[in-house]
């Protein structure tokens, strides 16, 4: 009983392997499941993050599996609601004026409006001047923030004369200066909400002392652009915190440029490849990555794999199969994560298994008799 028990195991395992190795990318897609938003939403506005939790939510409203959802629609609604009210948005502001920080725009704008002019950068110079004398802790990087951006408000006032002096020859020296000017704003915020990579900051201290001697930001006006890139995008700041490096920084902005507002929340549904991905957004469609999504990394994953007509072809087949089945669909997932060569081995092994050797060798035995007889005749 045992052993027939097994072998009917080693038989399932062999066709279900079988079937896995011929219909590799639909079943990839049958066993992914939809982004389920509602518990990281749940999360948030306990935490009170309204900002963060309607731009998660806002993505998959899109979608008719999550704005269907009766639940979906009154904590949509519940935040948008909290969002419009008066002392919300006055409470954001003076977030803004006095901390320097916000998650909200208004908030941005007022933390951005001091600190875009040079009084803003004195500002801070003073505040860290006064804790260096009281012996306090001094933020390295916000100093040399501040420095950067004292620089760089001198060749907005030197670039915007020779605009004058030239009746607008140095117009794009002008748009460079400003340019400048904005990306180390954005830095700032970035290091006031603890969003600054630690690689970047000590770029800054670096390229601070550079510049000091030099008196010019053009070895950073790349990396500049990319981070202005980043500021403007709602949760970009988040984003910026997840480089590594440049090259991470400009894939970011790139990923930023690309899905707007809504990069923010595919990247903490698909990550890394969700960036990766974006980087062939022409090629694969951003409706198509934006769908894939849905699916978290996995989707991400198929689409990048079998290309955006695959798999459209693999979604519109797969949502009219039903399917169901826990532990097919478990085993179905295992499966799928074996090399192909162990798979064909289970066939193999199956096949083995199943395989008549008693009467094979019966067989054999009377095919070699019979040969025996027809040779002493």
């Amino acid at each position: 009983m045992i052993k027939l028990f097994i072998k009917l195991i080693m038989l399932v395992l062999a066709v279900v392997s079988a079937v896995v190795l011929g219909q590799q990318a639909q079943l990839s897609f049958l066993v992914l499941s939809r982004v389920d938003p509602l518990p990281e939403i749940r999360t948030m506005l306990a935490q009170e993050r309204y900002a963060e939790a309607g731009e998660y939510l806002s993505f998959f409203m899109d979608y008719d599996y999550v704005n269907q959802n009766p639940e979906a629609q009154h904590l949509h609604k519940e935040i948008s609601t909290q969002r419009s009210e008066w002392t919300y948005q006055l409470g954001k502001l003076s977030e803004g004026l006095l901390s320097g920080s916000s998650d909200e725009t208004i908030g941005q704008a007022a933390s951005v409006a001091a600190d875009f002019f040079v009084i803003g950068d004195i500002r801070d110079l003073a505040k860290q001047g006064v804790n260096l004398a009281r012996g306090e802790e001094v933020d390295q990087v916000l100093v040399a923030l501040s420095t950067l951006g004292v620089i760089a408000t001198a060749a907005q006032v030197a670039s915007g004369a020779g605009t004058v002096a030239s009746a607008g020859a140095a117009a794009p020296a002008v748009a460079g200066a400003s340019v400048a000017k904005s990306g180390l704003v954005a830095l700032k915020t970035a290091r006031r909400l603890g969003s600054l990579p630690a690689w970047l900051s000590k770029k800054i201290v670096t390229e601070a002392k550079v510049a000091q001697q030099s008196k010019s930001l053009v070895a950073f006006s790349g990396l500049l652009t990319d981070v202005n890139t980043l500021a403007k995008t709602r949760g970009g700041f988040k984003l910026m915190g997840q480089a590594k490096n440049a090259g991470e920084l400009r894939s970011m902005a790139k990923f930023a440029d690309a899905f707007g507002a809504q990069s923010a929340a595919m990247y903490r549904v698909g990550g890394k490849w969700a960036v990766d991905v974006a980087q062939r957004s022409e090629k694969l469609g951003k409706e198509t990555i934006k769908y894939a999504a849905t699916f978290g990394r996995g989707g991400l994953k198929l689409l990048d794999k079998v290309g955006a007509v695959k798999f459209t072809k693999i979604a519109s087949r797969s949502s009219k199969m039903a399917y169901k089945g826990d532990i097919l669909q478990m085993l179905i997932k295992r499966l799928l994560m074996l090399p192909a060569w162990l798979l064909y081995l289970i066939i193999i092994c199956g096949v083995v298994v199943w395989m008549p050797w008693r009467m094979l060798a019966v067989l054999n035995k009377r095919h070699l008799r019979k040969n025996s007889k027809l040779a002493n005749q």
